[in-house]
Protein backbone atom coordinates (compact mmCIF):
# COMPACT_ATOMS: atom_id res chain seq x y z
CA UNK A 1 0.00 0.00 0.00
CA UNK A 2 2.94 2.27 0.99
CA UNK A 3 4.83 1.39 -2.23
CA UNK A 4 1.49 2.15 -4.33
CA UNK A 5 1.34 5.69 -2.81
CA UNK A 6 5.26 6.38 -3.38
CA UNK A 7 4.70 5.23 -6.95
CA UNK A 8 1.41 7.42 -7.51
CA UNK A 9 3.55 10.52 -6.10
CA UNK A 10 6.33 10.19 -8.11
CA UNK A 11 4.09 9.74 -11.39
CA UNK A 12 2.32 12.63 -10.39
CA UNK A 13 4.05 15.01 -12.53
CA UNK A 14 3.58 13.04 -15.68
CA UNK A 15 0.12 12.98 -15.38
CA UNK A 16 -1.96 15.71 -17.34
CA UNK A 17 -1.95 17.10 -14.24
CA UNK A 18 1.41 17.57 -13.42
CA UNK A 19 2.06 19.02 -17.16
CA UNK A 20 -0.01 21.72 -16.15
CA UNK A 21 1.14 22.20 -13.67
CA UNK A 22 4.44 22.68 -14.77
CA UNK A 23 3.54 24.68 -17.79
CA UNK A 24 1.60 26.97 -14.79
CA UNK A 25 4.55 27.16 -12.52
CA UNK A 26 6.45 28.50 -15.43
CA UNK A 27 4.26 31.31 -16.65
CA UNK A 28 4.16 32.43 -13.21
CA UNK A 29 7.46 32.64 -12.42
CA UNK A 30 8.86 34.29 -15.61
CA UNK A 31 6.40 36.54 -14.99
CA UNK A 32 7.85 37.07 -11.64
CA UNK A 33 11.23 36.86 -12.60
CA UNK A 34 10.07 39.98 -14.98
CA UNK A 35 8.60 41.72 -12.25
CA UNK A 36 12.38 41.55 -9.97
CA UNK A 37 14.59 42.74 -13.28
CA UNK A 38 14.70 40.34 -16.32
CA UNK A 39 13.81 41.73 -19.41
CA UNK A 40 9.91 42.64 -20.23
CA UNK A 41 8.40 39.78 -21.71
CA UNK A 42 11.21 37.71 -21.27
CA UNK A 43 11.08 36.07 -17.72
CA UNK A 44 12.24 33.14 -19.26
CA UNK A 45 13.84 32.53 -23.00
CA UNK A 46 16.30 29.29 -23.23
CA UNK A 47 17.20 30.70 -26.75
CA UNK A 48 17.72 34.36 -25.72
CA UNK A 49 19.25 33.49 -22.05
CA UNK A 50 21.97 31.07 -23.85
CA UNK A 51 22.55 33.90 -26.08
CA UNK A 52 23.20 36.25 -22.89
CA UNK A 53 25.60 33.23 -21.67
CA UNK A 54 27.46 33.30 -25.06
CA UNK A 55 28.15 37.03 -24.56
CA UNK A 56 29.57 36.40 -20.83
CA UNK A 57 31.72 33.90 -22.15
CA UNK A 58 32.93 36.16 -25.09
CA UNK A 59 32.20 34.07 -27.83
CA UNK A 60 30.10 37.02 -29.23
CA UNK A 61 30.48 40.57 -27.99
CA UNK A 62 27.45 42.38 -28.60
CA UNK A 63 28.04 44.30 -25.45
CA UNK A 64 23.96 44.68 -24.54
CA UNK A 65 23.51 40.84 -24.46
CA UNK A 66 26.13 39.30 -22.16
CA UNK A 67 25.28 37.97 -18.47
CA UNK A 68 25.88 34.51 -17.47
CA UNK A 69 21.99 33.59 -17.04
CA UNK A 70 21.50 31.70 -13.89
CA UNK A 71 18.38 30.71 -14.63
CA UNK A 72 19.77 28.45 -17.55
CA UNK A 73 22.32 27.13 -15.48
CA UNK A 74 19.67 26.26 -12.79
CA UNK A 75 17.36 24.45 -14.77
CA UNK A 76 20.19 21.85 -15.89
CA UNK A 77 21.10 21.55 -12.08
CA UNK A 78 17.41 20.65 -11.00
CA UNK A 79 16.82 18.38 -14.02
CA UNK A 80 19.81 16.31 -12.59
CA UNK A 81 19.29 16.58 -8.97
CA UNK A 82 15.58 15.24 -10.31
CA UNK A 83 17.11 12.57 -12.53
CA UNK A 84 19.25 11.40 -9.53
CA UNK A 85 16.23 11.56 -7.17
CA UNK A 86 14.24 9.31 -9.40
CA UNK A 87 17.03 6.45 -10.61
CA UNK A 88 16.50 7.91 -14.14
CA UNK A 89 20.05 9.88 -14.84
CA UNK A 90 21.46 7.81 -17.80
CA UNK A 91 24.81 8.64 -19.81
CA UNK A 92 23.69 7.84 -23.35
CA UNK A 93 24.47 8.86 -27.01
CA UNK A 94 23.84 8.24 -30.33
CA UNK A 95 24.75 8.84 -33.13
CA UNK A 96 25.46 12.15 -36.24
CA UNK A 97 27.11 14.22 -33.62
CA UNK A 98 27.79 16.97 -35.91
CA UNK A 99 24.20 16.91 -37.31
CA UNK A 100 23.11 17.82 -34.05
CA UNK A 101 25.46 20.55 -33.28
CA UNK A 102 24.16 21.96 -36.59
CA UNK A 103 21.02 21.90 -35.93
CA UNK A 104 21.00 23.33 -32.44
CA UNK A 105 22.94 26.03 -34.54
CA UNK A 106 20.27 26.13 -36.95
CA UNK A 107 17.74 26.64 -34.41
CA UNK A 108 19.21 29.58 -32.33
CA UNK A 109 19.58 31.48 -35.62
CA UNK A 110 16.25 31.28 -36.23
CA UNK A 111 14.95 31.82 -32.74
CA UNK A 112 16.76 35.02 -32.34
CA UNK A 113 15.50 36.54 -36.14
CA UNK A 114 12.46 35.96 -34.27
CA UNK A 115 13.73 36.78 -31.08
CA UNK A 116 12.84 34.54 -28.60
CA UNK A 117 12.32 30.20 -28.10
CA UNK A 118 9.27 28.78 -28.35
CA UNK A 119 8.62 29.99 -24.37
CA UNK A 120 9.25 33.52 -25.05
CA UNK A 121 7.25 33.38 -28.12
CA UNK A 122 3.84 32.07 -25.53
CA UNK A 123 5.12 34.63 -22.61
CA UNK A 124 5.45 37.33 -25.63
CA UNK A 125 1.67 36.16 -26.25
CA UNK A 126 0.63 36.46 -22.49
CA UNK A 127 2.04 39.74 -23.03
CA UNK A 128 -0.18 40.90 -25.29
CA UNK A 129 2.32 40.69 -28.53
CA UNK A 130 0.33 39.99 -31.70
CA UNK A 131 3.85 39.77 -33.41
CA UNK A 132 4.32 36.69 -31.52
CA UNK A 133 0.77 35.09 -32.67
CA UNK A 134 2.44 34.92 -36.25
CA UNK A 135 5.80 33.77 -34.34
CA UNK A 136 4.06 30.62 -32.97
CA UNK A 137 1.71 30.20 -36.44
CA UNK A 138 5.95 29.89 -37.76
CA UNK A 139 6.52 27.61 -34.66
CA UNK A 140 4.11 25.00 -35.77
CA UNK A 141 4.28 25.37 -39.40
CA UNK A 142 8.18 23.57 -38.94
CA UNK A 143 7.29 21.14 -36.45
CA UNK A 144 4.49 19.90 -39.18
CA UNK A 145 7.56 20.07 -41.75
CA UNK A 146 9.59 17.98 -39.43
CA UNK A 147 6.71 15.58 -39.06
CA UNK A 148 6.27 14.96 -42.76
CA UNK A 149 10.11 14.06 -42.02
CA UNK A 150 9.06 11.55 -39.50
CA UNK A 151 6.38 9.97 -41.70
CA UNK A 152 8.62 10.04 -44.48
CA UNK A 153 11.66 7.93 -42.56
CA UNK A 154 13.90 10.43 -40.47
CA UNK A 155 16.02 8.56 -37.90
CA UNK A 156 19.02 10.35 -36.29
CA UNK A 157 19.86 6.76 -34.49
CA UNK A 158 19.04 5.58 -30.94
CA UNK A 159 20.62 6.70 -27.92
CA UNK A 160 22.63 3.73 -26.49
CA UNK A 161 24.10 3.35 -23.27
CA UNK A 162 27.56 4.61 -22.59
CA UNK A 163 30.34 5.33 -19.81
CA UNK A 164 29.30 7.56 -17.11
CA UNK A 165 32.05 10.57 -17.62
CA UNK A 166 29.70 10.92 -21.01
CA UNK A 167 26.70 11.61 -18.97
CA UNK A 168 28.45 13.43 -16.15
CA UNK A 169 30.01 15.97 -18.54
CA UNK A 170 27.93 18.12 -18.78
CA UNK A 171 26.17 19.14 -15.81
CA UNK A 172 30.14 19.16 -14.38
CA UNK A 173 30.85 21.79 -16.94
CA UNK A 174 27.17 23.50 -15.74
CA UNK A 175 28.35 23.26 -12.48
CA UNK A 176 31.74 25.04 -13.13
CA UNK A 177 30.18 28.19 -14.88
CA UNK A 178 28.06 28.36 -11.82
CA UNK A 179 31.11 28.94 -9.75
CA UNK A 180 32.43 31.48 -12.18
CA UNK A 181 29.16 33.49 -11.61
CA UNK A 182 29.43 33.20 -7.76
CA UNK A 183 33.44 34.10 -7.88
CA UNK A 184 32.97 36.98 -11.05
CA UNK A 185 29.21 38.15 -10.25
CA UNK A 186 28.35 41.60 -12.13
CA UNK A 187 29.54 44.86 -10.95
CA UNK A 188 27.29 47.68 -11.23
CA UNK A 189 28.87 50.34 -14.36
CA UNK A 190 31.44 47.55 -15.20
CA UNK A 191 31.65 45.21 -18.33
CA UNK A 192 33.85 42.93 -16.97
CA UNK A 193 33.94 40.90 -13.83
CA UNK A 194 36.79 38.81 -13.57
CA UNK A 195 36.67 36.55 -16.61
CA UNK A 196 33.27 37.23 -17.31
CA UNK A 197 31.36 39.73 -19.17
CA UNK A 198 28.55 41.78 -18.19
CA UNK A 199 26.02 43.98 -20.03
CA UNK A 200 25.54 47.93 -18.70
CA UNK A 201 22.85 48.52 -20.52
CA UNK A 202 20.34 46.56 -22.98
CA UNK A 203 18.58 43.43 -22.31
CA UNK A 204 21.58 41.88 -20.77
CA UNK A 205 21.56 44.54 -18.02
CA UNK A 206 18.47 43.46 -17.15
CA UNK A 207 18.35 40.33 -14.64
CA UNK A 208 16.43 39.63 -10.80
CA UNK A 209 18.43 38.56 -8.02
CA UNK A 210 21.06 36.29 -8.93
CA UNK A 211 19.84 33.72 -6.05
CA UNK A 212 16.42 34.22 -7.27
CA UNK A 213 16.95 33.31 -10.66
CA UNK A 214 19.20 30.57 -9.79
CA UNK A 215 16.75 28.71 -7.95
CA UNK A 216 13.85 29.66 -10.13
CA UNK A 217 15.86 27.41 -12.65
CA UNK A 218 16.34 24.97 -10.06
CA UNK A 219 12.66 24.05 -9.73
CA UNK A 220 12.07 24.90 -12.85
CA UNK A 221 14.37 22.16 -14.15
CA UNK A 222 13.23 19.72 -11.58
CA UNK A 223 9.68 19.90 -12.97
CA UNK A 224 10.35 19.68 -16.42
CA UNK A 225 12.61 16.44 -15.81
CA UNK A 226 9.51 14.80 -13.98
CA UNK A 227 6.80 16.14 -16.56
CA UNK A 228 8.44 15.69 -19.49
CA UNK A 229 7.05 19.08 -20.80
CA UNK A 230 7.91 20.43 -23.94
CA UNK A 231 6.03 22.72 -26.23
CA UNK A 232 7.87 21.16 -29.45
CA UNK A 233 6.70 17.82 -27.91
CA UNK A 234 3.56 19.15 -27.83
CA UNK A 235 2.36 20.30 -31.07
CA UNK A 236 4.44 17.18 -32.54
CA UNK A 237 2.27 14.39 -31.08
CA UNK A 238 -0.61 16.69 -31.85
CA UNK A 239 -0.05 16.64 -35.19
CA UNK A 240 1.44 13.06 -35.92
CA UNK A 241 -1.16 11.35 -33.37
CA UNK A 242 -3.86 13.95 -31.99
CA UNK A 243 -2.74 13.40 -28.52
CA UNK A 244 -3.17 17.09 -26.18
CA UNK A 245 -1.07 15.53 -23.76
CA UNK A 246 1.70 17.69 -23.16
CA UNK A 247 -0.06 20.56 -25.25
CA UNK A 248 -1.95 21.17 -21.93
CA UNK A 249 0.79 22.57 -20.32
CA UNK A 250 2.03 24.81 -22.92
CA UNK A 251 -2.10 25.99 -22.40
CA UNK A 252 -1.10 25.79 -18.67
CA UNK A 253 1.76 28.11 -19.27
CA UNK A 254 -0.06 31.09 -21.73
CA UNK A 255 -2.87 31.29 -19.21
CA UNK A 256 -1.08 31.67 -15.83
CA UNK A 257 1.27 34.00 -17.85
CA UNK A 258 -1.68 36.21 -19.02
CA UNK A 259 -3.16 36.26 -15.43
CA UNK A 260 -0.08 37.21 -14.11
CA UNK A 261 0.18 39.97 -16.05
CA UNK A 262 -3.09 41.36 -16.08
CA UNK A 263 -2.08 41.74 -12.46
CA UNK A 264 0.93 43.35 -12.40
CA UNK A 265 0.31 45.22 -15.09
CA UNK A 266 2.77 44.14 -17.47
CA UNK A 267 -0.01 43.77 -20.52
CA UNK A 268 0.17 45.68 -23.23
CA UNK A 269 -2.00 44.48 -26.21
CA UNK A 270 -0.50 45.10 -29.84
CA UNK A 271 1.89 45.21 -32.84
CA UNK A 272 3.76 47.97 -31.97
CA UNK A 273 5.68 49.38 -29.50
CA UNK A 274 6.41 45.45 -27.58
CA UNK A 275 9.94 45.18 -25.93
CA UNK A 276 13.34 43.22 -27.65
CA UNK A 277 10.39 42.71 -30.48
CA UNK A 278 10.07 43.69 -34.40
CA UNK A 279 7.13 43.71 -36.47
CA UNK A 280 8.44 42.04 -39.73
CA UNK A 281 5.61 39.28 -40.25
CA UNK A 282 6.94 37.53 -42.71
CA UNK A 283 10.99 36.96 -41.11
CA UNK A 284 8.80 36.55 -37.56
CA UNK A 285 6.91 33.48 -39.19
CA UNK A 286 10.07 32.24 -41.18
CA UNK A 287 12.41 32.57 -38.45
CA UNK A 288 10.12 30.56 -36.25
CA UNK A 289 9.51 27.93 -38.95
CA UNK A 290 13.73 27.42 -39.17
CA UNK A 291 13.45 26.82 -35.34
CA UNK A 292 10.45 24.53 -35.15
CA UNK A 293 11.99 22.83 -37.83
CA UNK A 294 15.44 22.27 -36.55
CA UNK A 295 14.26 21.50 -32.64
CA UNK A 296 12.01 19.11 -33.87
CA UNK A 297 14.49 17.22 -36.08
CA UNK A 298 16.77 17.50 -33.11
CA UNK A 299 14.25 15.76 -30.83
CA UNK A 300 13.09 18.65 -28.18
CA UNK A 301 12.28 22.46 -27.48
CA UNK A 302 15.34 24.29 -26.38
CA UNK A 303 14.25 23.72 -22.45
CA UNK A 304 13.95 19.83 -22.90
CA UNK A 305 17.39 19.67 -24.48
CA UNK A 306 18.99 21.24 -21.38
CA UNK A 307 16.48 18.71 -19.13
CA UNK A 308 17.91 15.82 -21.20
CA UNK A 309 21.71 17.16 -20.92
CA UNK A 310 21.30 17.35 -17.38
CA UNK A 311 20.04 13.52 -16.66
CA UNK A 312 23.17 12.18 -18.76
CA UNK A 313 22.04 12.27 -22.60
CA UNK A 314 25.15 13.72 -24.52
CA UNK A 315 23.14 14.33 -27.71
CA UNK A 316 21.21 16.95 -26.03
CA UNK A 317 24.45 18.39 -24.77
CA UNK A 318 25.37 18.55 -28.05
CA UNK A 319 22.64 20.07 -29.29
CA UNK A 320 23.15 23.14 -26.16
CA UNK A 321 26.48 23.35 -27.72
CA UNK A 322 25.04 24.21 -31.04
CA UNK A 323 22.90 26.74 -29.53
CA UNK A 324 26.06 29.01 -27.78
CA UNK A 325 27.87 28.26 -31.50
CA UNK A 326 24.70 29.56 -33.22
CA UNK A 327 24.22 32.18 -30.99
CA UNK A 328 27.67 33.61 -31.01
CA UNK A 329 27.31 33.20 -34.74
CA UNK A 330 24.20 35.15 -34.77
CA UNK A 331 25.70 38.24 -32.97
CA UNK A 332 28.91 37.83 -34.80
CA UNK A 333 27.61 38.17 -38.52
CA UNK A 334 24.71 40.17 -37.99
CA UNK A 335 22.30 37.30 -38.75
CA UNK A 336 19.86 38.28 -35.40
CA UNK A 337 16.89 40.38 -35.20
CA UNK A 338 16.29 43.49 -33.11
CA UNK A 339 13.85 46.03 -32.79
CA UNK A 340 14.17 47.83 -36.05
CA UNK A 341 14.18 44.54 -37.56
CA UNK A 342 15.55 41.80 -39.63
CA UNK A 343 18.79 42.06 -41.53
CA UNK A 344 19.47 41.43 -45.31
CA UNK A 345 22.27 38.74 -43.40
CA UNK A 346 19.62 37.49 -41.64
CA UNK A 347 17.24 36.85 -43.45
CA UNK A 348 19.78 34.73 -46.01
CA UNK A 349 20.58 32.94 -43.01
CA UNK A 350 16.88 31.70 -42.70
CA UNK A 351 15.87 30.50 -46.29
CA UNK A 352 19.79 28.71 -45.84
CA UNK A 353 18.90 27.08 -42.68
CA UNK A 354 15.87 26.20 -44.02
CA UNK A 355 17.34 24.73 -46.83
CA UNK A 356 19.89 23.59 -44.99
CA UNK A 357 17.27 21.39 -42.51
CA UNK A 358 14.61 20.26 -44.77
CA UNK A 359 17.76 18.53 -46.84
CA UNK A 360 18.47 16.63 -43.59
CA UNK A 361 15.44 15.51 -43.13
CA UNK A 362 14.91 14.00 -46.28
CA UNK A 363 18.61 12.83 -46.55
CA UNK A 364 19.23 11.07 -42.84
CA UNK A 365 16.08 8.26 -43.50
CA UNK A 366 16.49 4.74 -41.87
CA UNK A 367 16.85 2.45 -44.40
CA UNK A 368 14.24 0.10 -45.08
Amino acid sequence: MIAGKHTSWKNLFASRTGVIMTGVVIGIVATLLQKFGNPPNMGICVACFTRDTAGALGLHRAEVVQYLRPEILGIIVGATLAALLAGEFKARAGSVSFIRFMLGAWAMIGALVFLGCPWRTLLRIAGGDLNAVIGLGGLVAGIWLATRCFVSGYDPGPSRQSSPIVGWAWPLLVLAALGLVMAFPPVAGQARSGLLFYSVKGPGSMHAPLWLSLASGVVIGGLLQRSRFCTIGGFRDWILFRQTHLLWGTLGLVVAAAVMNLLLRQCTPGFHGQPIAHTMALWNFLGMTLAGLAFTLAGGCPGRQCVLAGEGDADAATVVCGMLVGAAFAHNFALAGSPQGVGTNGQIAVVVGLIFCGLLGICLRAKK
